[in-house]
């Protein structure tokens, strides 16, 4: 088998590793391992290879990887999972809300509620906002809309 045909076998491997962990450091080696087809297809020896593969992967490794990672991380918006993408959102009284009990609809969930402040109540039908939530029960205030 051709040399340039198993540093194209061996490209293949590592970029498919790098799908499964996703280090950016396969990745590199995978850019490598191009390097060293490289050489292999304008006639290298076998240690050319060797050490055009070490090399471009050293250089990907130490110059690439860092830069892409910063890339990756900082423009990737967080993204809010379970019970704070509630914040925020607003939501239909249906039974009276108080400092201690009540119920509020969002959609099609119905969550038991209570205000922030001790004092305040909101009647069925009105419109309140999620402050926060306080294991099952969502803490509400003025909708103000």
């Amino acid at each position: 088998m051709a040399a340039w045909l198993l540093w194209l076998i061996a490209a293949g491997l590592f970029a498919a590793g790098e799908v499964v962990s996703l280090d950016l450091v396969l990745l590199m080696f995978a850019g490598g391992a191009l390097g060293g087809m490289t050489v292999a297809l304008l006639g290298g020896a076998t240690v050319l290879q060797m050490i055009a593969f070490i090399a471009i992967s050293g250089v990907l490794l130490v110059l690439v990887r860092p830069i892409a990672t910063k890339h990756l991380t900082q423009r990737t918006p967080l993204q809010l999972d379970g019970v704070d993408n509630l914040i925020g959102r607003t939501a239909k009284v249906t039974r009276e809300i108080d400092s201690s009990s009540g119920r509020i609809r969002m959609g099609a969930d119905e969550w038991s509620a209570r205000t922030q402040h001790s004092g305040e109540t909101y009647a069925v039908g009105e419109t309140v906002r999620i402050l926060q939530v306080d294991g099952a029960t969502a803490v509400v205030g003025d909708a103000l809309e």
